[in-house]
Parts: C-alpha cells; structure tokens; sequence
C-alpha cells in the first residue's frame, strides 16, 4: 500500500525522521542522505552506523526502494498507491443481481 499520515506517525523517531527527510525530496543518493542528516541541529543527527541500519530497516519493510549498493545506493520513496475500495463493485454487483431478479 501506500504511505499515510498515519503510517508515518508510528514509525519510531529514528525512521520518521528519514522518512521526513525523503519525503522532501523523494529520491536521496546515500551522500546526499549523509549531508542532509549532517545539516540537521546536532541532537538530531544520527552516526553514520544508525542512518545505515534505519535505511535497511526501511527498505525491507518497504517504506524506501534501493538502488544499488553502499556508497553509490539511492533511495527512494515508494508511494504505491493502496488497492481501492472492492465495498463498491460488490454492491453493484448485488444490485444487478436483485434487479435482474426481479425482472
């Protein structure tokens, strides 16, 4: 599915704010992560070592699509739309069915 406002709130602190940083931009090179993560106020940084393991974290659950590997990795945000609503075919489907019922 897709990515929500809610999702994103129940990530922990670590992640949302990657998947923050991400969502700016929707495609980081692993550099450009390192420096945006460098620009941020200094007790929110994280060391290299942890931005690693949460861009992991991340890409295994499916939140970050990577492109490559290490140093030349690029992520990107994977914003798959969700699947729609079937409650509406199965309900006109149940009325022509009525309907045709009926005639």
């Amino acid at each position: 599915g897709g990515i929500t406002a809610l999702d994103l709130a129940n990530l922990p602190p670590t992640l949302r704010k990657i998947m923050r940083l991400m969502l700016r931009e929707l495609q980081l090179s692993h550099p450009q992560l390192l420096e945006a993560i460098a620009d941020l106020p200094e007790n929110e940084r994280l060391a290299p070592k942890d931005l690693d393991e949460a861009l992991d974290t991340l890409s295994s659950q499916g939140w970050l699509t990577r492109i490559g590997q290490g140093e030349k990795a690029i992520y990107k945000v994977n914003l798959r739309r969700k699947a729609g609503s079937k409650l509406a075919s199965g309900v006109w489907n149940t009325l022509d069915e009525k309907l045709k019922g009926k005639e």
